[in-house]
């Protein structure tokens, strides 16, 4: 037993509890991305209970790759896994300190951009600090002001915190959930983790899936309803949400929502606030030890962001910005412009390259490693995903994590600026369910009759829909079109961001690589919520406010390009490689995707000549090869993971 403490800590890299050497000394903020998992049961003495702490914490070892650590008491057991961002040497977890007679113990998934100001505040209440790491600065914020210190966090996060005195464990999440968490209160027992698996580690929680769960894949994938865990008792702590489990239970609540009111600002003062938040955000979210790099695809988002960093890496004498971009083999030959992918990105890289004078990596990939990264990213997703754009991006981190272990990227901005095809069409704006998945057709049709009545796809999506729609946060006064652009900016929001931000923590995540989102900073969002629709188009043009307010920081050309979604696979060589891995499931009698789909249909489907010039199912990228892709990875989930149909 450690001096003055029942727990027992294991760390790997890692020292004793409460000592001075925990904690990470950077140039500003700390931050520790990583994994973290727990256990809590009143029920049993946990301590007797360590290899299973361990391997929960195990199955994120990707997430923290530099460090691991354990904490065990009786009844609550804590786990994480560390990756090193800012002073590798130090910063180990879980980290406990004392005030007065109880202890509190702390595991943190994140980073706190006002890390200094929190800080300093605390300091001038009487608080004295042992480290410079915002591990610390987070704990000691919840001992003094407990619940009411989300508040005043800005960054993402989601951490634990066992609470002697009340003897409950309290957890939240960041505001928008760019960091994950996800956990399970079933007989008594409380599970967290920062992705499922650390939970199906547990020998009391089986990977199984009831009819919500299936609706979940097959109505609604890859995008998922907050809260579900689609793994039958798992949920998910939702965006902007905390939790407390003690032994009465679990009680949960959210303490940040989106609040609608009037907007004050000209257009002029709106673009120059813009600009001043994106700048000051974008900043902060420099501050490393490590290799940053910004990801740049030429388009409006990447390229405001490389260019704010780029101006900032020069101010800070810190020399030429490295930038990251993908492509892959022969779309050159292949690409064909639509109204969901209008231009191909390369040459406006290059533009953009040249015009910052980054030093440049152009990272380019064939259909077979490919085909073979979709197995990769169900294993980082946990489920079926965004078939070859989740596989994409896998070996794009990869890569990147070679050179680099920080990079900046621009989700968001399409969501919060209304930047979308489905934003701006009549279609979209009029059909009665999710504006970027107006096919539900194509999920419906390769579906097994029996699981088509059990799941009845169209129903559960359309309840889904009312659901979100029950929940926006409406201003009086607003005419029928402003009342449904702020309905489309709520489900865009709410909805289809959280499968790109898990899509992005996930698969970086999954090779060690930190990705930031700069776009999703709460003020940002917070305040380009409430900007008139008028002001958002100004110019007439998608994202027009967003635009203006980086006149001066881009270029003409770019600051007018149409926008263009992540790249795709245009090779037909990778269609034929997908359909020809689907027909061999449908002739092996063992898979268990069988049961659950049209064996005839797909397999006629799969023979057909289906291509990319089908009207995307999903998004903006997941059309004809994407629908073989994602059936391939239902079908890889349910082996893979052993998962039971009940």
């Amino acid at each position: 037993m450690f001096p003055q403490h029942s727990a027992y800590l294991t760390n790997k890299n890692a020292y004793a509890v409460d000592c001075p050497s925990f904690g990470c000394i950077g140039r500003k903020d700390g931050e520790i991305m990583c994994g973290i998992t727990g256990w809590l049961d009143y029920q049993k003495n946990l301590t007797q209970h360590s290899e299973t702490l361990l391997n929960m914490t195990e199955t994120l070892a990707a997430r923290g790759p530099d460090a691991s650590g354990t904490w065990i008491t009786a009844h609550c057991a804590l786990g994480h896994r560390r990756l090193s961002v800012i002073d590798p040497e130090n910063g180990a977890q879980p980290m406990t300190r004392i005030y007065g007679d109880y202890h509190y113990t702390i595991v943190y998934n994140g980073e706190l951009y006002n890390a200094l100001e929190l800080r300093k505040e605390l300091e001038d209440r009487g608080h004295r600090f042992r480290t410079h790491c915002d591990t610390e600065v987070l704990l000691i914020s919840f001992v003094e002001w407990g619940r009411g210190c989300l508040d005043r966090l800005n960054g993402i996060f989601a951490f634990a915190i066992w609470d002697e005195n009340e003897e409950n464990l309290f957890l939240a999440r960041d505001r928008l959930g760019v960091k994950p968490l996800f956990y399970s209160f079933y007989k008594g027992v409380f599970l967290f983790g920062s992705e499922p698996k650390a939970i199906l580690a547990h020998p009391d929680f089986p990977a199984e899936i009831d009819r919500e769960g299936l609706a979940e894949i097959f109505a609604l994938g890859p995008a998922r309803t907050p809260g579900h865990g689609v793994y039958r008792n798992l949920e998910e702590l939702k965006p902007g949400h905390f939790l407390v489990a003690d032994r009465n239970g679990i009680r949960k609540d959210a303490y940040w929502r989106l609040i609608s009111k009037p907007h004050e600002h000209s257009v002029d003062q709106t673009a120059a606030h813009l600009q001043d938040l994106l700048r000051d955000t974008v900043e902060r979210q420099l501050v490393s030890d490590v290799p940053v790099c910004t990801l740049l695809s030429g388009g409006l988002d990447s390229s405001a962001l490389t260019a704010l960093a780029a101006a900032y890496y020069n101010r800070e004498g810190q020399g030429r910005v490295p930038t990251f971009s993908v492509d892959y083999v022969d779309n050159d030959k292949h690409f064909t412009a639509s109204a969901f992918q209008p231009n191909a990105d390369a040459p406006w890289i290059k533009r953009m390259s040249d015009y910052l004078d980054t030093v440049h990596h152009a990272v380019q990939f064939d259909t077979p490693e490919l085909t073979e990264a979709l197995t990769e990213a169900v294993l980082a997703r946990d489920l079926p995903g965004m078939a070859d754009v989740d596989a994409s991006l896998y070996l794009f981190c990869k890569e990147i994590k070679k050179l680099a272990t920080v990079a900046v990227s621009g989700e968001a901005a399409d969501e919060i600026f209304g930047g979308y095809p489905w934003f701006h069409r009549e279609e979209s704006l009029t059909a009665n369910t999710f504006p970027w998945s107006l096919k539900m057709q194509t999920r419906v049709d390769v579906l097994h009759p029996e699981i088509r009545d059990l799941i009845q796809p169209e129903q559960y999506a359309a309840e889904r829909y009312a659901q979100a729609l029950a929940e926006v946060p409406h201003l009086a006064g607003e005419n029928a079109d402003e009342r449904r652009m702020r309905e489309i900016s709520y489900l865009n929001i709410t909805r289809f961001m959280p499968t790109l931000l898990d899509r992005k923590d996930r698969m970086s995540m999954a090779v060690g690589l930190e990705v930031r989102v700069p776009f999703c900073d709460h003020r940002l969002v917070e305040y380009v919520w409430n900007i008139p629709w008028e002001i958002k188009t100004a110019g007439d043009r998608e994202k027009g406010i967003l635009r203006k307010a980086l006149k001066g920081v881009l270029p003409e050309d770019v600051l007018t390009r149409k926008k263009s979604p992540y790249p795709k696979t245009h090779n037909p060589s990778y269609t034929a490689s997908v359909k020809k891995w689907v027909l061999d499931i449908l002739d092996d009698s063992s898979s268990p995707l069988l049961p659950l789909i049209d064996t005839a249909y797909v397999c006629k489907l799969a023979e057909s000549s289906v291509d990319d010039r089908i009207v995307p199912w999903f998004g903006q990228l997941m059309s004809g090869p994407q629908l073989f892709a994602y059936l391939a990875q239902v079908d890889t989930w349910l082996r893979m993971y052993k998962v039971a149909v009940k």
